[in-house]
């Protein structure tokens, strides 16, 4: 769509989001990258830095309402997973934001950084030009599988599934391990000290009368401390 002139691609752009402007020129920011802009104002720098406050306000809401019973640090764990660049660029490419962004001369492939402070920059379009209540329902619809995704795992009770979502929001390539550091008691009443471990970081461990039992406590501490949180299992030492 190289060939399409800025008012065409605003005018496709709108159809693919799900949303017309009444102001067409805060799209056309929102859509201009630095490389492609005349002046750093006419770049989409400004809204990428509101919408992604728009995009944590709307998506925390979300979460508070949704899961009444959860608390801080799997709520943080979600949202921080929901918001990712990893997850923004992804909602980008699927709306198909590449085909509209205008680029400078010689940037023929786009970097993720690139998509996700364009959906970002959408973001604060929406909201400068409709205000909160169309914002939202953008984000809400647009981000719909990513909250759901992320929301799945969050039951309450299983912790490590929450530390396995974390630990795939800080890259993915590192996953939680369990070290067994103690066993106690009779063959038939044992207990278990179960220490977790992330790359090289370890977690204060924590005892359960099963394996399973420690292992789930041993994330809840681990996903305590990743939130800034005592672990709720202090005397694991």
């Amino acid at each position: 769509m190289s060939g399409l002139t800025r008012s065409e691609k605003t005018a496709r752009c709108q159809k693919a989001i799900g949303y017309r402007f009444r102001d067409v020129k805060l799209l056309e920011t929102a859509l201009t990258h630095t490389s492609g802009a005349a002046t750093p104002r006419e770049s989409n720098e400004r809204m990428e830095f509101l919408g992604d406050a728009v995009l944590g306000l709307i998506i925390t809401d979300k979460l508070y309402r949704t899961f009444p019973d959860l608390r801080e640090g799997p709520l943080s764990i979600i949202k921080g997973s929901v918001v990712s660049r990893r997850a923004c660029a992804r909602i980008a490419h699927t709306l198909g934001l590449s085909e509209f962004l205008f680029l400078g001369k010689g940037m023929n492939a786009i970097p993720e950084s690139i998509l996700a402070n364009a959906i970002e920059s959408v973001i604060a379009a929406v909201y400068l030009d409709g205000g909160y209540d169309p914002a939202r329902r953008f984000v809400e619809s647009v981000f719909h599988d990513e909250f759901e995704e992320a929301s799945r795992t969050m039951d309450g009770d299983n912790h490590k599934s929450e530390l396995q979502t974390l630990t795939q929001h800080e890259g993915g390539a590192l996953k939680p391990i369990y070290h067994i550091l103690d066993e106690q008691g009779p063959e038939h009443r044992k207990c278990f000290k179960v220490q977790a471990q992330i790359g090289e970081r370890f977690f204060r461990a924590a005892w359960g009368n099963t394996k399973k039992a420690a292992e789930q406590k041993a994330a809840e501490n681990a996903v305590a401390e990743l939130a800034g949180e005592l672990p709720p299992w202090p005397d694991g030492d």
